[in-house]
């Protein structure tokens, strides 16, 4: 398999160009500093459709004979993938139905139509990728038309190969390739990318990222074989799949070095530190990669490494949520339900005692109630530092307040800030 995926990929390379342009390899100053490493970013959020999924779905469906280019094709997408077969369809001229989840981004939902046009129809339908893919498969197999499957098919995965092969050419003089860390969802970049390493880079070290609330690949790692999540955050969009494809997992299994699990508010942080600080937005799928780099700090000291953005199709209505969750994450934002005496002068006496000067109210939630002797307020605080959780809550006691410190295991807490 590992000789035989190298050359497809190869092959796929010819049929791509001129069509999906390559994307850049980037060198980054300040990462390559903080981890003694020469990090490079892989900018696939530059790629046509914005993600490494046009690269696949066009590879496929260019390979359709006459027969199948008339019957039409099917793909069921959390976004991207969608995209890919949008923009394949419009070139080829070959009509298409695109299933989406319900809860996919209006921008996602834009763009596929934007770049499909007349060629394709677009249904919403179910509320994860694996849910429209069902209705997308009964859809298919009533018409007879070809469904095109964002991960688990050969040419697929030969076409999200590519990306290996550019990053092999694009390194700069004197330079290999110690690690590639690749975002993984249903598992077609992963084991694209490892496929042709395999034969054309061995030494290279693979690393796999998962959202710590989607780790279908390390579920199937440590169970030897395909396993299905029965829970499941879909935050991550793009890298949330229930089960990874059995294609897939059968090329990268042996291929992985290792799998990071990111917890979701990491990956929020390391979405807000490229949007302030390099100007570069991402979908929480695409920082994935540069998320994980932390966890493996000792492993690439002194290496040449290498994350794939896979995708910065982020919809700006979500960037409140992601700033939130990301400063929950570093523990700068914390929440309350504190019961005040409904005396005058009871809430400010609070924030005047209680609150430090870097300290800031971003929700305050509190209706007094005359006929009672205290009521309840909700209320969240952005810290000047996260060391200074220790002395707002001495501070709280002192005044001798009842209150509940909102964390993770509080319904309240999980309503708020997811």
């Amino acid at each position: 398999m590992k000789h035989k995926l190298g050359s497809l990929v190869e092959e796929a390379m010819v049929r791509l160009t001129g069509v999906v342009p390559r994307t850049p390899l980037e060198f980054n100053p300040y990462l390559s500093r903080l981890y003694g490493a020469d990090v490079l970013f892989k900018r696939e959020d530059r790629g046509l459709g914005r993600s490494f999924k046009s690269r696949g779905s066009f590879n496929r469906i260019s390979l359709l004979d006459s027969g199948e280019r008339h019957r039409g094709v099917v793909c069921a997408s959390a976004g991207n993938h969608a995209q890919g077969v949008a923009l394949s369809c419009q070139r080829l001229e070959i009509k298409g139905w695109i299933y989406m989840p319900k809860n996919t981004s209006p921008q996602k939902i834009a763009r596929v139509k934007d770049l499909g046009g007349k060629w394709v129809s677009l249904v919403l339908v179910g509320e994860t990728y694996d849910e429209a893919c069902v209705h997308a498969r009964a859809f298919t197999t009533r018409t007879n038309k070809v469904f095109i499957h964002p991960f688990d098919d050969l040419n697929v995965i030969a076409g999200q190969g590519t990306v290996a092969l550019e990053i092999l050419e694009q390194l700069p003089a004197g330079h290999r390739l110690d690690f590639l860390l690749t975002t993984v969802g249903g598992g077609g970049l992963i084991a694209g990318t490892g496929g042709y390493l395999e034969s054309r880079s061995p030494k290279t070290k693979l690393i796999g990222v998962e959202p710590s609330g989607a780790p279908s690949m390390s579920r199937a790692l440590a169970a030897g074989k395909v396993v299905t999540l029965e829970k499941m955050d879909t935050f991550v969009g793009g890298a949330a799949v229930r089960t990874v494809g059995a294609l897939t997992f059968e090329i990268a299994r042996p291929l992985i070095s290792q799998v990071v699990l990111v917890d979701e508010g990491r990956v929020c942080q390391e979405m807000v530190r490229l949007h302030q600080q390099e100007g570069i937005v991402t979908e929480p799928a695409g920082a994935l990669t540069v998320a994980a780099l932390e966890q493996i700090k000792s492993r690439i000291r002194g290496k040449t490494v290498v994350c794939v953005i896979s995708g910065g199709n982020q919809d700006i209505n979500q960037w409140p949520e992601i700033t939130r969750r990301s400063l929950v994450y570093q523990g700068l934002r914390q929440y309350f339900i504190i019961e005040l005496s409904q005396r005058p002068g009871e809430l400010k006496a609070y924030l005047n005692k209680v609150l430090q000067r870097d300290d800031d109210i971003t929700l305050l939630r509190y209706q007094k109630h005359d006929d009672q002797g205290s009521g309840l307020v909700l209320i969240a605080v952005d810290l000047g530092d996260k060391k200074e959780l220790g002395s707002l809550l001495r501070h709280m006691s002192k005044m001798g307040l009842t209150y509940e410190h909102l964390t993770g295991n509080s319904r309240m807490f999980r309503l708020l800030v997811s």
